[in-house]
């Protein structure tokens, strides 16, 4: 089974999307498989991280807007912005897309676990997603 939805994202952050994903994998039917997220895109990336406390989501935004800053000399991809190639730069070392175990019908993540969709762009974007189900 595959299901296709979007997001619009409202800038650069974590969205979380855990409840579209648990509903694609819900509405399969599938008892025990595997769940595949994918973004179709190269300026956002998938992760699964904490959903418990909004700081950690927080501080890996800093720590990510650290180790690839803007309005480095050496970008020559720049023509949509200061934070295109940046964007790119972040989707490669995070993921494009996830893996996750289904046991009796759920997605077996753990209990401060969630699925995030990171926007590298500062501007909003609409971003699709695919679902992909099996066994």
């Amino acid at each position: 089974m595959v299901k296709c939805f979007t997001i619009l994202t409202r800038g650069q952050g974590l969205w979380e999307i855990t409840s579209q994903v648990q509903k694609a994998a819900a509405e399969s039917g599938v008892g025990d498989g595997i769940c595949t997220v994918f973004v179709q895109h190269t300026s956002a990336s998938l992760i699964i991280q904490e959903n418990a406390d909004p700081s950690a989501r927080k501080d890996l935004e800093r720590w990510i807007n650290r180790l690839v800053p803007e309005d480095d000399p050496h970008y020559t991809h720049v023509f949509e912005g200061s934070d295109d190639m940046p964007s790119h730069i972040k989707s490669v070392i995070t993921s494009a897309s996830l893996s996750i175990p289904i046991i009796d019908g759920q997605l077996a993540l753990g209990t401060w676990q969630g699925i995030y969709l990171w926007e590298h762009r500062k501007a909003s974007h609409t971003r699709s997603i695919v679902v992909h189900v099996g066994v």
